[in-house]
């Protein structure tokens, strides 16, 4: 395992080229950090959003901000060439591997959860209860930290102990210098990938097929079905930044400057992107969501605390009235 060699591994040249689009990363990573905490804000005010879905979708912003925070960190430290200590650098490393696949995994519960709701109307209340939702987020975040964990406990297995001392320029392909480590993760998550997905297109199938024997609610049906789409764009794209590095580690050895234009590239398409349709699907799309959400963000903090919003009338009266003023 080379480590020192590693340390050169992300280098880029201080240019103002650069500097354009780190500072681009930044503006794109801000306005959805401040999105998302509008968001969660918005769920935690309303007691009418502890609903199983709204819980689910919660996480979700939870591990994609957890997730961009981390990751432009990193993207930071590679472009300055900030050393870390290698053992912070592993904890950093596997904090950013697990919610990298919290994310996906949470929302392949999210379309099993509108599958229950489309499909077993009449068992939705019973198998979304609070309780079931609590185990569901248990092994969401107990499945999702068996990679990483495995992949922390191998490198400090493996590391020679003078190794334990030095300082790295820390990105995830720090803890990918065994072959047959990095092979086996990547097998790993290409198999989880293989599940999730096979999952949310039998939803969609089994919803399809509903929506076309209902008469009824062929618009909560087909609404649901465009929810199920956008997941699976969302899965495939996720699931695509967690196979990157595999594409760019033998790049750094051929042209840094490629490398460099890569890892920026893939950062904006699968690491932003999918991040930018967590808003659209309940933020945007959710109604009831929609509505919260645009009180918070027209009236503010402040004015939230002055009115108590007892029905439905009453709150979409006080979001006219913030929006008209």
């Amino acid at each position: 395992m080379n480590l020192t060699q590693y340390t050169n591994l992300s280098s880029t040249p201080n240019s103002n080229e650069g500097n354009q689009k780190l500072l681009l990363v930044q503006v794109l990573v801000g306005i959805l950090l401040y999105v998302n905490g509008l968001m969660i804000f918005t769920f935690l005010k309303k007691e009418a959003f502890r609903e199983t879905r709204y819980i689910l979708f919660a996480q979700t912003l939870f591990a994609d901000s957890a997730l961009m925070l981390l990751t432009d960190l990193t993207l930071m430290g590679s472009f300055y060439q900030y050393p870390v200590h290698i053992i912070p650098c592993y904890i950093f490393c596997t904090l950013t591997s697990l919610v990298s696949v919290v994310s996906p995994m949470t929302l392949v519960a999210m379309c099993l959860e509108r599958y229950v709701a489309i499909c077993m109307p009449l068992r939705h209340s019973s198998i979304s209860t609070p309780k079931n939702t609590f185990i569901g987020l248990l092994v969401i975040w107990s499945v999702s930290f068996i990679i990483p964990l495995f992949i922390f406990i191998v490198c400090f297995v493996y590391i020679p102990p003078g190794f334990l001392r030095i300082y790295v320029v820390c990105t995830v392909e720090a803890m990918l210098q065994i072959k047959w480590l990095a092979d086996m993760r990547a097998t790993s998550l290409q198999l989880l990938f293989i599940m999730m997905f096979s999952i949310i297109v039998s939803t969609y199938i089994k919803i399809m097929l509903a929506a076309r024997s209902a008469s009824e609610k062929k618009n909560s049906t087909n609404k649901g079905l465009k929810t199920i789409v956008l997941h699976g764009v969302q899965l495939l794209l996720s699931m695509m930044q967690l196979l990157i590095p595999y594409i760019e580690m033998p790049l750094w050895k051929v042209n840094v400057m490629l490398f460099v234009n890569v890892r920026y590239s893939n950062f904006i398409l699968f690491l932003i992107l999918p991040r930018c349709l967590s808003p659209l699907v309940y933020g945007l799309r959710d109604k009831k969501f929609y509505n919260a959400l645009k009180y918070y963000a027209f009236c503010g903090i402040l004015a939230c605390n002055k009115h108590k919003i007892r029905d439905g009338k009453t709150f979409r009266g006080v979001v006219s009235i913030s929006i008209h003023n």
